[in-house]
């Protein structure tokens, strides 16, 4: 089973292993200084307000929203990006080699949601959390299996990554559909007509990427007013993106990823997990977990996202539907399973929209998160390593 791997998937897991190892630098140092004589500086810094734009037309926003919303905007363009060009043709083009993790991420998305809903159902208020459990973080469950090197079945490596890309799509389905605000329907139409002009730029082929981003910016803006996460419209920018089969080494589709990889990468992702992993653990005790919120997070993460990818894939397989990645075994393959629970950065950002208007439920969903995801990146790591040693 996926045999075949494509030099764009070679340069796509460097890129993502590295930048896993420093998400975890950046969230660190976020800890450390958020538990420090510089904590009161590092959270009113992030909410300090910076205006963009001229004279009376721009936007007032403060740091942790230019992140959460500007920058975070690009790094849904480039995972979009990434989504199309593997299912036009990457890994994910062909059925019956993108089976597997299809159904891997539907279970890995269920079960953590199931799981939180349980422990939350009574509340109307962290019910709205669902879906923080359901996401899995590319660049950290990457960077972890990268640590155990060449002795991780390549057939490994291309599940785990085409299973986080399909939760990334998810994810943003779930953005779109059930974390939006009050909608402003003039900005609605604006968007739309705007995203037309963007349709018309790829039916005649336009390869130069300036019409593209100028149109992209507008779309923000109208996105961000119109009540739809400003995210989104990266995501819609990118399905703008032609990308033709016969034309691969002349695609914008990649020069365009090529060319802002890096930056999200090494850039816009850790300024992210640094503007967002700051908690303070003043007070905290072990029955801060069990509060609903931390608690349905990290049961979601740790056990959801394991038990969902194994079992629907376990029955996926045993019905013929799909087979065992290659060079594996069920060991290794249930190992991948538990790193697939690092929900990190994505389970940050949806739970920043979650609890937009309680937000005295957001260090509850960064205890979860991170407390969830060691837990992943602990017996991951060492499960699988036990098992690539037999």
């Amino acid at each position: 089973m996926l045999g075949y791997i494509s030099s764009p998937f070679k340069w796509f897991f460097k890129l993502e292993a590295a930048s896993g190892i420093l998400l975890l630098i950046s969230a660190v140092i976020a800890l450390t200084i958020s538990n420090s004589q510089y904590s009161e500086l590092y959270f009113t810094s992030l909410h300090e307000y910076i205006f963009i734009g001229i004279n009376n037309f721009g936007l007032k926003l403060s740091v942790l929203h230019w992140i959460n919303d500007a920058l975070m905007a690009i790094f849904f363009f480039f995972v979009t990006l990434e989504i199309k060009r593997e299912f036009i043709q990457g890994e994910l083009s062909n059925a019956k080699q993108a089976m597997l993790p299809i159904i891997g991420a539907i279970g890995g998305m269920l079960v953590p949601a199931l799981i939180y809903i349980f422990i939350n159902f009574d509340n109307s208020e962290t019910l709205n959390g669902w879906a923080i459990p359901s996401a899995t973080d590319i660049a950290f469950s990457i960077g972890i299996l990268s640590l155990l090197g060449s002795r991780v079945p390549v057939s490994l490596k291309v599940f785990l990554t085409a299973l986080a890309i399909i939760d990334d799509l998810g994810a943003i389905v779930i953005i779109a559909f059930f974390y939006t605000g009050d909608l402003s329907y003039k900005f609605i139409i604006l968007l739309i007509i705007t995203f037309i002009v963007l349709i018309i730029l790829n039916k005649f082929n336009v390869k130069k990427f300036l019409p593209y981003l100028l149109s992209g910016l507008f779309l923000w803006f109208f996105t961000y007013k119109s009540g739809v996460h400003a995210t989104i419209a990266g995501v819609l920018l990118a399905c703008a993106i032609p990308h033709r089969k016969k034309e691969h080494d002349f695609s914008l589709l990649v020069k365009l990823e090529h060319a802002i990889s890096p930056y999200v990468a090494y850039l816009i992702m850790p300024l992210f997990a640094f503007a967002n992993a700051g908690v303070s653990f003043e007070g905290l005790t072990f029955k801060s977990f069990l509060s609903p919120v931390p608690l349905g997070i990290l049961l979601g993460l740790f056990f959801g996202k394991q038990l969902g990818v194994f079992v629907f894939s376990y029955i996926s397989i045993k019905l013929g539907y799909a087979q065992l990645p290659s060079n594996s075994s069920w060991i290794s393959f249930y190992a991948v399973g538990i790193l697939t629970g690092i929900g990190f950065t994505m389970s940050l950002f949806v739970g920043n929209l979650a609890f937009v208007e309680n937000v005295q439920y957001l260090d509850g969903v960064k205890i979860g998160v991170l407390s969830g995801s060691l837990l992943s990146t602990v017996a991951g790591y060492l499960l699988l390593k036990i098992a690539l040693n037999k």
